[in-house]
């Protein structure tokens, strides 16, 4: 399945036994499917679905937004709820738009003063499931995401979970455009639904927004991000976007 440029295998039938090795081993793009992660999902009593994701190196993530996304197109259900060791979120699905409220933001923290590749900088912190420091640039087109993006995300400052890391340029009164550097892939991806709120909510402290910011990811899609601000705190948070199934079939273990 794919969202915003964001690919997973989903897995939702038999026990699934050494999983950070099969998730390496289907996640790489030239040996095996080829994705940015895989998802094990189970049915629960009242059709909820419980999701585990696992990154491409074998890590286990918290949440993942688009992830989430994936699963809740998977599930069918046009509401519902999916339970990830972030907590529980609520999924709304119609017409190729999948909508997921996110477990409250935490941990913010603006302006953070870094020494990377002997450069000063300042980032900002958020965890929105998962942790990320978001930086505003100008110029996203010429970042070297890969190589700042890898020296922010083992910084001694996030140590020692890490961080995800999103470069953000604003391009409107309400849009920005993001590149994501994704711990446990270890390289940039085309998208990251929890960087894209990430993101969204830091320009929303910084600029003064209340109530929507648009996020346009490397993979082109202008993902939407709903919220409700109370001072320099969020509740009521949304991320919306598109989600698919690319294509089912057998992998050879």
């Amino acid at each position: 399945m794919v969202a915003s440029g964001n690919d997973f295998i989903i897995i939702d039938k038999k026990p699934v036994r050494r999983i950070p090795a099969l998730a390496r081993s289907l996640c790489d793009r030239k040996f095996g499917i080829g994705a940015d992660g895989l998802i094990l999902l189970n049915k629960l009593k009242n059709s909820d679905l419980r999701m585990r994701i696992f990154n491409a190196d074998g890590s286990e993530a918290s949440m993942c937004g688009n992830g989430a996304r994936c699963a809740a197109l998977f599930g069918g259900k046009i509401k519902g709820r999916i339970f990830t060791k972030a907590g529980a979120i609520n999924t709304e699905v119609g017409r190729g738009r999948v909508r997921i409220r996110l477990t409250e933001p935490k941990g913010i923290r603006l302006d953070i003063p870094l020494k990377v590749n002997g450069r000063r900088i300042r980032v900002n912190f958020i965890n929105t499931g998962v942790p990320h420091a978001v930086v505003f640039v100008n110029g996203i087109n010429n970042i070297d995401v890969a190589n700042i993006g890898r020296s922010i995300r083992f910084h001694a400052k996030f140590s020692p979970a890490g961080t995800n890391v999103d470069f953000a340029e604003v391009k409107g009164n309400d849009l920005i455009v993001i590149r994501t550097y994704e711990r446990g892939v270890e390289d940039e991806t085309l998208a990251c639904g929890t960087g894209s709120v990430a993101s969204g909510l830091i320009f929303a402290l910084k600029s003064g927004l209340d109530r929507l910011v648009k996020v346009r990811t490397r993979g082109g899609e202008e993902l939407k991000v709903y919220f409700k601000k109370d001072n320099k705190s969020f509740r009521d948070v949304w991320l919306e976007g598109s989600a698919k199934i690319v294509y089912k079939g057998e992998y050879y273990v």
